[in-house]
Parts: structure tokens; sequence; C-alpha cells
């Protein structure tokens, strides 16, 4: 019996075993990208968080970095707007006590919202846009323009900014509006309408107030909503692109804006210089900067603040905490803000409800995106825009309206744990006890 051959299953040796054969080299090459892929998967895990079981911390990041970030902006307000109270007349505590005011009912709004469902936010959305949409309206009949800015008005004796607080306004609604529509993003109809036409308009309002920074912020809210909503990427360019047309044109149509992007560009023109001037701003704010060197003059030792930066307890409050804290301080504000967006990140990713996600995603690109706008224009990466740094820049409005968007973030992230976990538990009542009281909030 003869038996039949069979095939080794082992590889088949190419002609020339020395080109078949890959080299230590050429295998080291290969693992390269492999463990480049593990290195980025294994960060993307820890920014979001999912490898671990939910807990608190998330929640506690949160609000320690909105408290932390408002008691420095109440210090630096001291620092920064006493020599110019004192050279009005006014008390050199004026300013800051406002601010202290402010951000106390701030906390209170924060903790209030925190501690209830923000599914309410959702029936209340059509209102508050209505709302807003009143008061903008009003701002340019009766309100009050500072530096060439329309965008305060007088209620009752208590002056607001009707721009701040239809940031959060925006947010809930446009999140509210394409959760129901959440099965038809992929119709252009859908997608447009009544989004675009209803931010358009407060962006219109805004812009008639020649307030172009917070125009900014409000496109990027959109656009951000839409792409937390899950709207198709061809969608989402198209969407940009038209905005930065209108960017384009809104900048063309003012020689106070084209002179800030010359000016920025090095390059300004003799009108510029003598109407405008922005480069004295931006300037003094680098001066400021620079002085700070490593550790700073010292709180409370700023020169530039004697009049020499315009705004520099509002727009350009992060020239004198680099002044006065050096490098160190300006450090510590990035960190803090770099926490608070890799904790809000955290809460977003973990959503499974499209309007909860969707207002999450929106408040961050917020908070995160006026912070790194108004960091770039102090340190000349970007051209003069007027926008406060959040929770440190003087504004009563803004301080608000941003512990009220972290409020929304914390009740997100509240609602995320197991009742037993969520915070204002007390150790000691048994989980039954904080499980019916976390129901009742």
């Amino acid at each position: 019996m003869v038996s039949t051959p069979t095939r080794s299953r082992g590889k088949e040796p190419d002609a020339g075993d020395s080109g078949s054969q890959r080299t230590s080299a050429q295998r080291t090459k290969a693992k390269q990208p492999v463990r480049l892929r593990g290195h980025v998967r294994k960060f993307w895990e820890a920014l979001e968080g999912r490898s671990k079981a939910p807990n608190s911390s998330t929640y506690y990041l949160i609000l320690g970095c909105a408290m932390a970030l408002t008691a420095i902006g109440v210090m630096m307000v001291l620092s920064a707007s006493s020599v110019e109270a004192i050279s009005e007349g006014k008390s050199p505590y004026a300013d800051a006590l406002k601010q202290a005011a402010f951000g106390v009912m701030g906390l209170i709004a924060m903790y209030v919202i925190s501690r209830t469902n923000v599914n309410w936010m959702k029936r209340l959305s059509w209102w508050g846009f209505g709302i807003v949409v009143v008061l903008l309206v009003l701002v340019q009949v009766i309100g009050n323009s500072v530096n060439g800015n329309r965008n305060w008005v007088d209620i009752g004796g208590i002056t607001i900014q009707p721009s701040e607080i239809a940031k959060l306004a925006l947010c809930v609604w446009i999140a509210a509006v394409l959760a129901r529509k959440e099965k038809y993003l992929t119709s252009w109809w859908h997608v447009i309408i009544p989004v675009i036409p209803g931010a358009g308009l407060v962006i219109v309002l805004v812009m008639l107030g020649n307030d172009l920074g917070t125009v900014i912020v409000i496109a990027a809210i959109m656009v951000a909503a839409l792409y937390f909503a899950g709207v198709p990427a061809r969608m989402l360019a198209i969407v940009g692109l038209i905005g930065a047309a209108g960017a384009t044109a809104g900048t063309l149509s003012s020689a106070n804006r084209i002179c800030r992007i010359t000016s920025w560009l090095g390059n300004p023109s003799a009108t510029c210089t003598e109407q405008f001037d922005f480069d004295f701003q931006s300037t003094n704010g680098m001066y400021g900067l620079a002085q700070g060197s490593w550790t700073g003059l010292g709180l409370g030792q700023s020169r530039q603040k004697y009049n020499w930066l315009p705004e520099a307890h509002n727009d350009f409050i992060f020239a004198i905490i680099g002044e006065e804290l050096g490098l160190v301080g300006t450090l510590v504000v990035l960190v803090l803000f770099a926490i608070l967006g890799i904790a809000i990140f955290r809460v977003v990713v973990r959503q499974t409800d499209p309007f909860q996600r969707t207002l999450a995603g929106g408040i961050m690109v917020w908070l995160l995106g006026q912070a790194s706008m108004n960091m770039g224009v102090v340190t000349q990466l970007l051209p003069v825009i007027g926008v406060p740094l959040p929770f440190i820049s003087y504004g009563g409005s803004a301080l608000v309206m941003s512990l009220c968007g972290v409020g929304v973030v914390l009740s997100l992230a509240r609602g995320q744990l197991p009742p037993q976990q969520r915070p204002g538990f007390i150790p000691g009542r048994s989980p039954k006890a904080a499980r019916k009281r976390t129901r009742t909030s």
C-alpha cells in the first residue's frame, strides 16, 4: 500500500529564505504603530473613564474646579479693579464685593439645579428661548452701550446682560429640539428647521450690539450641539462653511473689526492706529505676562493695572494673573480648566439620552471654548475679541450663568451614579433612606 503524500501545515518557504524572512528591525518597525495605537487607546480610555465603574470623582472634580475658579476670580477682581476704583472715587472693594455677591447667587443656583432632574428644562426650552429673544430686542431698544458694545439692559434697577443668558438658553433649546428629531437628523430639512433660523436670530440680535466675541461663542455652541446630537459630518461641514462665510462678511463690514485683524497681523493702517489702537491693549497685556516671569510680582503688585491696561479686571484679567502670580499662576488656571473639561467630557460620553448628551456637550464647548478664546487673545494668539474669562472676569451675568451651566452638568453627573453613591448621602443613614431622598430631589 502506497501512502498518499501530504502537505506540511507549516508555512511554505519561498525561494530564497533570506528574502522571505523579515529582519528584526523590520519587525520592530511594524510593532511601533501597534504600540502607538495601544498608547492612544489607553489614553482615550483614561480620558473617557469608561474602564472604571462610575463613581463620584467626576462630580467632585467639576464642583471643585468651578468653585476654585470662582474664588480665584473674586480675588483677582479685587486686585485688578482696586486702583481704578480709587481713581474714580469709589471704594477699592466695590467691584470685588459685587462679584462675590453674584458668586454666592451663582453657587446657590448651581446647587439647586444640581439637585434636580434637568429634564424639566426640556419642557421650558421654548419659553426660555422666547424670553431671551425679547430681552435681546430690549437691549437694542433701551439698552446701555459700553465701549461701543450694546449688551446690557436695566430691569428693575438691576443691570443684566441677556447675551450671557442666551448661551445657556440656546444649549437647552437646541438640545431639546434635536432630541425630538433624533430619528430624522439625516434629513436636511429637520436639521436646519428650526435650529439654524432660531440660533441665527439670536446671532443677529447680538451682532447688532457689535459683540463679535459672543457671536462666535454662540455659533460654536450651535455647531457643538449639532455634533453631539449626531448630525452627519457632511452637514456639519456645510454649516461650518456657512458660518465661516458669515464671520468673514461680518468682519469686512466693520472698520473696527478689520483694524482688530490688521493690528493682530502686525500691519495696522494709520487710520486704525489713530481711531482704535488695539495694539495698546494687547501689547500691555503681554507686558504684564512678561513682567510676571515665573512666580510673579506678588498678589496686588501689578503695575499694568495702574490705568495702563484697559479692561484689566474684565477681558484682560488673565494678564494680571500672569503679572502677579507668574507662570505658576497661569498654569494653575489652565490646569483647572483642563480638569473641568475632562470631567465634563466624561459626563458627555457616558450619556445615552440624546437631550442630556447634547446639552452637556454644548455647555462644555461654551465654557472651554470661551476660556480658550480669552486666553488666546491675551497671549496674542488671536486678535482682540471681547469675551470674558469664565468664572474669573468681572461680570455678574456671566458668572451666574456659567455656574448655572455647571449646575446642569453636575445634575447629569449625579444622575449617572447609583442612588447610594450620589453626593448628598450622609454616612450612617441607610441606603434606603438615601434612595428615597434622591428620588424626591
